[in-house]
């Protein structure tokens, strides 16, 4: 393989400056045509190259953790004066032991398996016909994303590994950030003979590229929002591109009338206040009525700091539960509140789910078999577990590696998405000479 040229983060402040007088859609066409010249490249890579390349990126990384880490205080010390959030602000922080786990991620991504060139299925046909499905690369992958800087190393890893070229925006948060952790992973797949456009960082922060990500359909092949609300609907609602997301993780746990009363509090526990501020958090809890030991599973989320809204055979429960409104069914809260409902039986519970489900990860907690399988047939989410919290819901978790995301749509992936997530199919037909009659 033949080194390429320097990544773009290396370009004098000249043509920095030039690319920076271009207008959106004119800059999203010239990197998305440079990325999908790279991709025929990337293409024409093996696994083992692949994943050779992939770690020198993450050793690259490594070796940058002094510009890295600099570069983020730069973001923490900007964003401290924008008044962000505590909250946001941890998402955006790096520390040595944070950038070791980034750069362990990429390596980890180099030695999951190669999805591309597997066989799905093979056939034959009585004319002798052999019909073979294959993965091979979606394209070029867009990835738009908020404050957390991981994403740029994760998001780069896992499109590269599956054979995708990606065109990264990040947000300007985590501007400085997401520009010297691209300059160092550019370097690392560099020095192994990647071609450097298969890792892009668009390098303006104007909000007007990320609508000309939106509507370049034919250049980008795919988009992957990963942030919070407002972004993934402003993407799903104007982009002219497949786009591979989920809106809102309200996720429900249900207590069956025969579920273990232990077994109910520990894992509604969990589900709730492991983390609040992920996807996969518990954000309603569907107590049936005939369990006998509702306030028993109710009285530890209550003890451990956690807002509850109920309605009003919830509220009956407990004086500390404050009455529920309408609202609270449909939200998604990313912190310490729950909202509860006591509900007259399993078919009360999918009703329920039915209407307030944002079709991510919906759990029962029961011992009775017949209606664990009934809930897992008929809840229609990408996820639907039993006897299990709803934190499970996560790539790592699952066994695929590193995650791209949770989609909860209906077409192409569902669930956490990974390196086979990240591929599509195509036929390849091997005849004798067949001709059609």
């Amino acid at each position: 393989m033949n080194v390429q040229t320097a990544p773009r983060e290396a370009l004098p402040e000249a043509r920095r400056e030039a690319q920076e007088a271009e207008t959106p859609t004119a800059l999203v066409e010239r990197l998305a045509r440079a990325g999908r010249a790279a991709q025929i490249q990337l293409a024409r890579l093996s696994d083992a190259q692949k994943a050779a390349a992939l770690r020198s990126a993450a050793q690259a990384l490594r070796d940058a953790a002094p510009e890295v880490l600099a570069a983020n205080a730069r973001d923490i010390a900007a964003a401290e004066s924008n008044g962000l959030t505590s909250a946001l602000l941890d998402r955006l922080r790096l520390d040595s032991k944070r950038l070791d786990s980034v750069a362990d991620a990429v390596a980890q991504v180099a030695e999951l398996p190669d999805p591309v060139g597997q066989m799905i299925d093979s056939s034959t046909r009585p004319n002798g016909l052999v019909l073979q499905r294959l993965r091979v690369p979606i394209g070029l992958i867009g990835i738009i994303y908020e404050s957390r800087p991981n994403v740029t190393a994760d998001a780069a890893a896992l499109c590269f590994r599956s054979g995708n070229a990606v065109l990264l925006r990040g947000g300007s948060e985590a501007v400085q950030s997401n520009r010297a952790i691209h300059a160092a992973l550019v370097r690392g797949l560099v020095a192994a003979g990647a071609p450097a456009d298969a890792v892009q960082l668009v390098p303006v922060q104007d909000r007007a590229v990320v609508g000309a990500m939106l509507t370049a359909a034919g250049l980008i092949d795919m988009i992957v929002p990963r942030g919070g609300k407002s972004l993934v609907a402003r993407v799903q609602a104007d982009a002219r591109v497949p786009v591979l997301a989920h809106l809102d993780g309200i996720c429900h746990t249900y207590i069956h009338a025969a579920a273990d009363p232990a077994m109910a509090r520990e894992v509604t526990l969990n589900a709730k206040m492991r983390r609040t501020g992920i996807c996969g958090a518990m954000e309603t809890l569907l107590l049936d009525a005939q369990f006998p030991e509702n306030q028993a599973v109710i009285t530890p989320l209550l003890d451990a700091g956690c807002e509850v809204r109920g309605d009003a055979r919830a509220q009956a429960l407990d004086p500390r539960i404050l009455p529920a409104s309408a609202q609270d069914w449909d939200t998604e809260y990313l912190e310490a509140i729950l909202s509860v409902a006591v509900v007259d039986g399993l078919d009360a519970a999918l009703d329920h789910i039915a209407r307030h489900s944002s079709h991510h990860t919906d759990a029962i907690i029961t011992a009775d078999e017949t209606a664990a399988e009934r809930f897992l047939r008929e809840v229609d989410s990408a996820i639907v577990m039993v006897n299990a919290s709803t934190q499970f819901a996560d790539g790592g978790e699952f066994g695929l590696g590193a995650e791209i995301g949770i989609a909860t749509g209906r077409l192409h992936a569902r669930g956490p998405v990974a390196l086979e997530g990240l591929t599509t199919y195509k036929w390849q037909v091997r005849g004798t000479g067949q001709v059609r009659p």
